[in-house]
């Protein structure tokens, strides 16, 4: 069984332009980090999450921040 992040250990928010916006803890991978954007799609009764933008932040505990849209 491979080991997973723990979905506490991401940051996840909604934007003011409705994009959903997920902070990913170093060693995260970016499947995992689509199933959080996609959970929170789901919350506002959409079904999919699709990655618009990806950088590197200055975060030691969150070096990458992904943004997604809901479709």
């Amino acid at each position: 069984m491979a080991c997973s992040t723990p979905d506490s250990e991401f940051g996840v928010y909604k934007q003011s332009d409705g994009a959903i916006g997920v902070h990913a803890p170093k060693g995260a991978k970016e499947t995992e980090v689509q199933q959080a954007a996609l959970a929170e799609c789901k919350k506002l009764g959409k079904q999919n999450a699709v990655i618009a933008e990806s950088r590197k932040t200055v975060n030691d505990r969150f070096p990458m921040t992904y943004i997604y849209l809901c479709r």
